[in-house]
C-alpha cells in the first residue's frame, strides 16, 4: 500500500464558471465582477494547462479528460469530489451536495482507464443513492485518507455526513477520526466545506491548520492520531487556508513532490516551507481564477489514481 502515487486524473474544463448550487457553503468562493464568463473560462483554462505542465515537468503522469461540455458542469475540473481509485482495484463514486455537480459522474472514464491505460477496475462501490436521504460525501474532499495506516481524517459539514464516512471507512477498512473544522465568516465560525481545504497527509508530514478545529477533545484526538502514525505535523494558520496552503497533496513524480497553488506556496513561511521540503520538492503553479471562482484549488484537481494494472 502506498500513500502516494505518480499517477493523477485531472478533467480539463469547458464551461468553467462561479457555481451558485456550491457558493451556499463554499466561503472562499468569489464572483469576479466586470469579467466575463467567456474570459473566465479562457483564464481558467490557461492555468489549467499550465499547471499540467508543471506537473508533467516534474514526472507527473496525467491522464487528461476533456469535460463534454454538455451537462452544465462548472466544477467538473475538481474530480476528486466524485470519485476515488483504489490500490485493490476498487472504485468509488461519491454522493453530491450540489444537483449540478451530481452530473459529473462519468462511467465512460472508467472504460477508458481499462481500454486505453490498462487498468484493471474490479468492482466500483456507488454510494451516489445516498443522496436520495440528504447524505453527501464528496470523495478526497470530504476525506483526507492516510492510506498506509488506515486513518481517514473528515471533517463533518453538510457536504460530509459522518454516517457516510462511517460507512466508507466500514467497507474499505479505515479508521474514522471525524471532528468539526471551522472558519470566521462575518462574525460567526461556521463550518470549512471540505477537510481537503484545511489539511493534508503525505507519506511522513500533514499540513493541518489545528487552530481551525474549535473543539479541545477533538483537535487532541486529530493531533494524537496523526503523532501515533508517524507524521511530522506542520500547522498552518486560518490565513493560510484561506491562501489554500492547506490544499496541497504529494505525489510522485521523477522524486517525491509537494504540489500546491502559487498563492498558497506565496502564503507560507519559510520555516514551513523548510520541514515540507524534507519530504518533497515543492512544486506551484498560479491557479488564481480557479481558486477565486470555484473556492478549490491544487488538490482539489487532481484524482489520483491507485489501481493496479494488467
Amino acid at each position: 500500500m502506498n500513500q502516494i502515487t505518480n499517477t493523477i486524473l485531472m478533467i480539463k474544463p469547458v464551461g468553467f464558471r462561479y457555481n451558485e448550487q456550491t457558493a451556499s457553503d463554499n466561503y472562499y468562493q468569489h464572483v469576479l465582477e466586470k469579467v466575463s464568463p467567456r474570459s473566465i473560462q479562457e483564464k481558467a483554462l490557461h492555468e489549467f494547462n499550465v499547471f499540467l505542465e508543471v506537473l508533467t515537468s516534474a514526472g507527473v503522469c496525467v491522464l487528461v479528460f476533456e469535460d463534454t461540455g454538455t451537462s452544465g458542469t462548472p466544477d467538473s475540473i475538481f474530480p476528486n469530489n466524485w470519485v476515488s481509485f483504489h490500490a485493490d482495484g476498487r472504485v468509488v463514486m461519491y454522493p453530491m451536495y450540489a444537483l449540478n455537480r451530481r452530473s459529473e459522474r462519468r462511467t465512460d472514464i472508467f472504460e477508458s482507464l481499462v481500454s486505453d491505460y490498462g487498468f484493471v477496475i474490479g468492482s466500483v462501490k456507488d454510494y451516489t443513492s445516498l443522496e436520495e436521504s440528504g447524505k453527501f460525501l464528496e470523495g478526497t474532499g470530504s476525506m483526507v485518507l492516510d492510506r498506509v495506516n488506515k486513518v481517514c481524517y473528515s471533517a463533518i459539514s453538510q457536504r460530509t455526513s459522518q454516517s457516510a464516512v462511517q460507512e466508507f471507512c466500514g467497507d474499505f477498512g479505515y479508521s474514522p477520526v471525524c471532528f468539526v473544522a471551522n472558519q470566521n465568516v462575518e462574525g460567526e465560525r461556521l463550518p470549512i466545506y471540505h477537510t481537503n481545504v484545511m489539511m493534508s497527509v503525505g507519506e511522513s508530514f500533514a499540513v493541518i491548520c489545528l487552530d481551525a478545529i474549535d473543539d479541545n477533545a477533538m483537535r487532541s484526538d486529530v493531533v494524537s492520531s496523526l503523532e501515533e502514525t508517524g507524521k511530522e505535523v506542520v500547522e498552518i494558520t486560518e490565513a493560510q487556508v484561506s491562501r489554500f496552503a492547506g490544499n496541497m497533496l504529494q505525489v510522485q513524480g521523477d522524486k517525491a513532490c509537494v504540489v500546491m497553488s502559487t498563492s498558497a506556496y506565496q502564503s507560507i513561511t519559510k520555516k514551513q516551507i523548510t520541514t515540507i521540503e524534507k519530504h518533497g520538492t515543492i512544486v506551484h503553479s498560479s491557479l488564481d481564477t480557479i481558486e477565486a471562482c470555484g473556492g478549490g484549488s491544487s488538490r482539489c484537481m487532481m484524482a489520483e489514481i491507485f489501481l493496479p494494472k494488467e
